[in-house]
């Protein structure tokens, strides 16, 4: 018998960066994502201020989803899926982010999307911004380092608010926004990154701006909060966090302290700002430190305070441990890394599994804000080879899913409120931290690979029908 409400939002995740392709095709102008090199586990990609003709740049074909979608989105019906998370690419309703008027190819594109799933009976969730600032943002205004991008972002979603308000209900500002409190947040998200050419592990870095431009992001969200219950009732407005769950490598307070410490700023001071509408306490100090001084309107504190989020999201594949003491192991992860923990496995990215870590961000998570959750991204990258027969045995996909799912459902049964899961690259797409295709999260192989070459043809995997069977059991089915 199943734990999870009746309407539980089962489904998948994507973004458009990541996998639309057509990156130029019908007016869509650059983003940042656009002028990113190809790279690797060892190798980082590189963003470059112009075009080059001797360069990859993957998400300028990605997996072709613009051309694809009405298959890709049959095979998400196929899995039963209720909802499916993906983004608007902001340079395809404004290629430059500072037209007076909408690119209507680009609203058009959308409309059959979200048609699409409708046809399918499938609910779209749908990321306002996901990585792809325009790119002539960055070369004008340094990203969100300008308060003018506070009213760009407000004039693209009073468009797609007005155009897609009879097909999409639920709706996140900024995807993992708190990607700002860290340095390479400058190249995903701020987009405060204006004449740098190099390797992303070089993106210069200034907490200054850093933590100015996420001020501009946050009234941004709000601003858009407030417009959207205003005018529009039906709307549900969330937002989304990179979670990144850390626990004291010892018992020494220190430790403990410093991964207080580090839970507050990378993941709490954020959702803080959606959830409760203005600065926690504990930023004073921070901001006192590292002599950070944010510039704010009068006006300001009013927007935060009535632009708050009525459910929250975020995305949570692994754990880590933060230590004072200088002999532990460093371990990679997503956006942030951290210390090896000694009881858990890690992909072949580094990244360390840990499933029952879920269930207790889940309660961390509820019993500060009471207010319904999302999982929107949750998966395993992995190296995924065609066996002898010609199909895709991915077992260990299966069985993370699966601890995952388990967890999920323990947490429903301490009480969190939990109303959707969405695991991330429910078909195989271009990795945000990587650029290469190689590391693959999908249910649906596409045969595409990180030199730009391969047909574009889907095939179902292994977990592909063991999801289906667990949405048609509304998750009592993990076998």
């Amino acid at each position: 018998m199943s734990v999870f409400r009746d309407d539980f939002l089962w489904g998948g995740a994507c973004a458009a960066n990541q996998f639309e392709g057509a990156w130029d095709v019908d007016g869509k102008g650059a983003s940042v994502p656009d002028m990113c090199t190809n790279g690797s586990h060892s190798v980082p990609k590189w963003i470059t201020t112009t075009i080059r003709p001797d360069r990859l740049y993957p998400s300028h074909e990605a997996i072709d989803f613009y051309h694809h979608y009405e298959e890709d989105i049959a095979l998400f019906a196929e899995m039963g899926f209720k909802t499916f998370r993906t983004s608007i690419n902001w340079t395809r309703i404004f290629p430059t982010g500072m037209e007076t008027q909408p690119n209507e190819k680009g609203l058009e594109f959308y409309d059959r999307v979200f048609d699409c799933c409708k046809k399918h009976g499938i609910e779209p969730l749908v990321t306002i911004s996901h990585y792809e600032l325009p790119y002539a943002l960055v070369e004008k205004y340094n990203g969100w380092a300008s308060r003018e991008l506070i009213e760009l972002y407000m004039n693209y979603c009073k468009v797609i608010f007005e155009r897609y308000k009879d097909k999409v209900k639920y709706w996140l500002t900024f995807n993992e926004i708190n990607t700002g409190t860290m340095p390479l947040g400058a190249l995903l998200n701020t987009g405060t990154v204006r004449g740098f050419e190099g390797s992303t592990a070089d993106v210069p870095d200034n907490k200054q701006e850093r933590f100015q431009a996420l001020h501009h992001m946050f009234v941004a969200s709000a601003e858009a909060i407030r417009y959207a219950h205003a005018h529009y009732p039906q709307f549900k407005m969330g937002c989304m966090i990179c979670f990144i769950t850390s626990y004291p490598m010892t018992c020494d307070p220190a430790d403990v302290v410093a991964t207080q410490k580090q839970m507050q700023i990378l993941n709490w001071f954020s959702s803080d700002m959606h959830v409760r509408g203005e600065y926690p306490y504990y930023m004073k100090r921070y901001f006192a430190e590292n002599d950070i001084t944010i510039l704010q309107q009068p006006e300001d504190a009013a927007i935060l305070k009535e632009g708050t989020v009525d459910f929250y999201t975020f995305s949570y594949y692994m754990s880590n441990c933060v230590t004072t003491h200088k002999d532990a192991a460093d371990i990679g992860g997503n956006i942030s890394t951290g210390k090896k923990n000694p009881y858990l496995k890690a992909s072949d990215w580094g990244w360390q599994i840990d499933p029952i870590g879920l269930r207790y961000t889940l309660n961390e998570i509820y019993d500060r804000y009471h207010i319904p959750l999302m999982v929107v991204e949750n998966g395993l990258g992995a190296y995924d080879v065609k066996s002898e027969d010609g199909k895709i045995h991915d077992s260990y996909r299966i069985d993370y899913l699966r601890q995952h799912i388990e967890q999920m459902a323990e947490a429903v049964k301490d009480g969190v409120d939990l109303m959707g899961y969405t695991p991330w690259g429910c078909i195989d797409l271009v990795s945000a931290s990587t650029g290469e295709m190689a590391k693959r999260y999908g249910f649906i192989y596409v045969n595409k690979f990180d030199d730009g070459t391969g047909d574009l043809s889907r095939e179902r995997k292994d977990s592909f029908y063991w999801y289906k069977k667990v949405i048609a059991s509304n998750g009592a089915d993990l076998d």
